[in-house]
C-alpha cells in the first residue's frame, strides 16, 4: 500500500504482487480501477496484458483476474475516476509510438486524459534538466527505470513520489535516465 484515504472500500494506491496461477474473484470497480503491469502479465476475462500495459476500467465494470504460470506485478489506483470519466482505456506501451516531446531530452506518450488529469510515461534522457515547474493539480510517480533527482532527494527505480497540488521542485536525472509512469493534475487542493 502506497496510499489510502478511507476504510474498506478506499481510495487506494498500490503495488500487488499476484502469485503464479493465481486468481482474484469477481468484482465490480465501484470507484474505477486503473493499473500499469510493471512484471509478468496480467489477465481477466476479456483479454491478457503482458509488461507494459495501460488499463484503466470506468466505474461499474467489472472482471474476475487471473494470473499465468509466471506471476505479475501491478501498479493500481483505485476509486479515483470522475463520475463523467467513462472511457475504457487499454494501451501497450510496448509497440507504442513517443509521439509528444516536452523539452529536450524527454519523450512522452500519452496514456489518458480527461479535463486535467492526464497520464503519460516519459523517457527522460541522462544527464538532463528539467525547469523549475509547479504541480497544478498535484502530480504522482513511478520510477519504473533509472532514477531521477531534485533537490530533495534521490528517487530510484520502485520509488513512488506524489507531489501535492501548488508545489514545486527543480528535477534532472543522472548518468541513467530515467522511464517514469506520471500521474497529474488529479489531486485536489485540500491534499
Amino acid at each position: 500500500m502506497l496510499d489510502r484515504i478511507g476504510d474498506e472500500v478506499a481510495r487506494a494506491t498500490s503495488l500487488v504482487r499476484y502469485a503464479p496461477n493465481s486468481t482474484f474473484s469477481p468484482h465490480i470497480h465501484s470507484g474505477g480501477e486503473e493499473f500499469f503491469v510493471l512484471e509478468g502479465e496480467f489477465g481477466d476475462e476479456h483479454q491478457t496484458y503482458p509488461a507494459g500495459t495501460y488499463v484503466r476500467n470506468p466505474i461499474g465494470t467489472q472482471h474476475s483476474p487471473r494470473v499465468g504460470k509466471q506471476g505479475c506485478i501491478i501498479f493500481v489506483k483505485l476509486h479515483q475516476f470522475d463520475k463523467e470519466d467513462d472511457s475504457p482505456v487499454v494501451v501497450d506501451t510496448r509497440d507504442a509510438d513517443w509521439p509528444l516531446q516536452y523539452a529536450p531530452g524527454f519523450e512522452a506518450m500519452l496514456l489518458h486524459q480527461f479535463r486535467d488529469e492526464h497520464v503519460v510515461l516519459i523517457r527522460w534522457a541522462p544527464n538532463t534538466p528539467f525547469k523549475e515547474h509547479t504541480h497544478h493539480g498535484g502530480e504522482e510517480v513511478l520510477v519504473i527505470e533509472g532514477s531521477f533527482c531534485d533537490e530533495y532527494g534521490v528517487y530510484p527505480a520502485g520509488t513512488w513520489v506524489r507531489y501535492p497540488d501548488q508545489s514545486s521542485h527543480n528535477a534532472f536525472t543522472r548518468d541513467e535516465g530515467a522511464l517514469l509512469y506520471l500521474k497529474a493534475g488529479h489531486l485536489p487542493a485540500t491534499e
